[in-house]
């Protein structure tokens, strides 16, 4: 802990977190010239995050980051419906190709990850593709350890196993942190601070108290390191957040609670848009055609969320249920999942437990729907993300799902150049954040995603150059004073 001693003024830079968010700010910020420290609370150099477990693919809402920055923006304001902070969205779609360019100059390996365009940029190597989690010497773990390896090469410093506990604020400025490292508690001075820890989708009484009553019944579909210690600390320093009851996640199978055989994959995100989602009573309780983000969304909000059923045919299981990446036919049942099967919808209902007339009264309406004799279901069905399909053709089959937590949507609010705003909507000086501990561009009414990775991207850059432009201007003035100094007549004016 040689390197955080009180007052030393040996970093212009903290960064929190180290994950690709705080690694991509830290290393440009040095490469601009800053002495920087990053802290990560996680130990060793294989510290648990989810940039070394993601799947690896850079995109905007599920499209091409070198698609024309005036459809990226339209993109972003459609799936947020609207909801999107103009400045964050207009930095995503421009900034997004040339930040992907920076990466790659910086160890960041990509290859194409599959026949659509969105896929064109997922990083090498590759995530294996089979159910489980698996990502040692994969994509993300590796271009953490680059760019860890670049902050070295660049005098910068990371150190593993230093939770950050709060901010130093002095006259509405954050001038350092207070940390902890074991049983020794430190404070580290600073010019600036950036908050890249992440979400808190790892905090039990924070999921509670935004996005879930029951915690306990959601798949954690990550790497349990996000607390929300960022933000926290920049909530206690004045700051606003946005958006801090949705979250990126997958309908998975109920038994991947319990098992990371299930999780991150297979999901059952196109079972449930092709087919339909029942709570205990066999009602639907939101729009499957919003697609699997927004039903795991309104899935964990459920007062039992680990109640839901996905109900689906046979032609749907063969049909959708190959089709998608790490497919729920056969994966999730090869993995330990269990698929509900019956001749007969009333067989079906009795098998999971189900009121059988609620059950069949909710697919003939459905089936209706389908075929085009009815035009509105309550609730509403849309057909955005897949065009629901008739559940008529025996067998029938269901599986028990929950609601997986990847990361959590919504966070402290910054503006265009990653400043932490106050309630007043006012930059606080020297106070700086980045990736998932943000609020403001993901989320909406519909849990409309962007992209984690692209955010941490993007965000990170901004944020260190941001700090950075800071620093040259502080130090511009400075030696623009002391050279006016210098040249003032000495004695009595």
């Amino acid at each position: 802990m040689k390197a955080v001693s009180k007052g030393d003024g040996a970093h212009e830079l903290v960064v929190v977190g180290a994950g690709l968010a705080g690694m991509t700010a830290a290393v440009r910020a040095a490469e601009l010239g800053l002495r920087v420290l990053v802290l990560e609370a996680g130990a060793g150099e294989s510290y648990p995050c989810n940039s070394r477990m993601t799947m690896g693919f850079f995109h905007i809402a599920f499209n091409d980051v070198t698609a024309e920055p005036s459809h990226l923006r339209r993109v972003i304001s459609e799936v947020t419906l609207h909801e999107a902070d103009p400045a964050l969205a207009e930095c995503m779609a421009t900034r997004i190709g040339p930040s992907v360019q920076w990466l790659s100059a910086h160890g960041g390996r990509f290859m194409k990850g599959g026949p659509y365009a969105w896929m064109s940029r997922v990083l090498a190597p590759p995530r294996v593709r089979r159910t489980g989690v698996h990502w040692k010497g994969r994509g993300g773990d590796v271009l953490l350890r680059k760019l860890a390896q670049r902050l070295e090469s660049l005098g910068g410093t990371l150190l593993t196993g230093v939770r950050a506990r709060s901010l130093e604020m002095r006259g509405g400025q954050c001038v350092g942190l207070f940390v902890q490292k074991g049983s020794v508690n430190l404070c580290i001075d600073a010019r600036a601070v950036i908050l890249a820890d992440g979400g808190f989708q790892a905090n039990a009484d924070m999921v509670r108290k935004f996005i879930s009553p029951r915690p306990e019944k959601l798949c954690m579909r990550n790497a349990g390191s996000g607390q929300g210690d960022g933000l926290e600390m920049a909530i206690k320093a004045g700051a606003a957040t946005h958006g801090l009851n949705k979250f990126y996640g997958h309908v998975q199978c109920l038994e991947a609670i319990g098992t990371q055989d299930l999780w991150p994959y297979p999901v059952l995100d196109h079972l449930g848009s092709a087919g339909l989602i029942v709570d205990s009573q066999a009602c639907r309780f939101a729009d499957e055609g919003h697609g699997g983000i927004f039903m795991a969304n309104a899935i964990a909000g459920l007062p039992e969320p680990d109640s839901a059923v996905i109900i689906f045919d046979e032609v749907i299981w063969n049909g959708i249920g190959r089709e998608s990446l790490l497919a729920p036919n056969p994966g999730a049942i090869s993995a330990g999942a269990h698929l509900y099967t019956s001749e007969s919808i009333a067989g079906l209902a009795q098998q999971l437990g189900l009121p059988a007339a609620k059950l069949a009264e909710t697919v003939a309406a459905h089936n209706r729907f389908t075929s085009g004799e009815v035009t509105v279901l309550h609730p509403p069905r849309t057909t955005g993300a897949m065009v629901p399909q008739p559940i008529q053709c025996p067998p029938y089959h269901a599986f028990r799902a929950c609601a997986g937590l990847t990361y959590t949507m919504g966070g402290i609010l910054i503006d265009g150049k990653a400043r932490v705003l106050d309630i007043a909507g006012t930059p606080i000086p020297g106070l700086y954040a980045a990736g998932a501990a943000t609020g403001g561009l993901e989320g909406g009414g519909a849990a409309g995603y962007v992209g984690g990775l692209s955010k941490a991207l993007v965000f990170g850059l901004i944020a260190a150059e941001s700090v950075a432009a800071i620093n040259s201007n502080s130090s511009n003035h400075a030696a623009s004073q002391q050279s006016g100094a210098e040249g003032q007549p000495k004695g009595k004016p």
